[in-house]
């Protein structure tokens, strides 16, 4: 990786901060001097994309459950008040 880009830097250059991403691989963005973000090329992003997805056959084959992974968030339901009879 290349020096650290400030973010008003990579701002004002974003062609050679792009440019720099493809020839020399991921560019460390920093804002106030603390690192905020990175930079990739595309086909690194997809890799690393496609090696956090688990795909079917991994599902089935693992040997602790998985549907968390496979189920919605249930929504949040409001509960009305009691109703109090006399």
């Amino acid at each position: 990786m290349g020096k650290p880009w400030q973010v008003q830097d990579a701002k004002a250059r974003f062609s050679e901060f792009l440019e720099a991403s493809i020839t020399e691989g991921p560019q460390i963005v920093t804002k106030r001097g603390v690192e905020a973000a990175v930079l990739i090329p595309i086909e690194q992003w997809r890799r690393l994309e496609n090696m956090t997805k688990p795909n079917l056959k991994d599902l089935l084959l693992a040997p602790e459950a998985r549907s968390d992974a496979l189920t919605p968030p249930r929504m949040k339901h409001r509960h009305r008040a009691a109703t109090v009879f006399e």
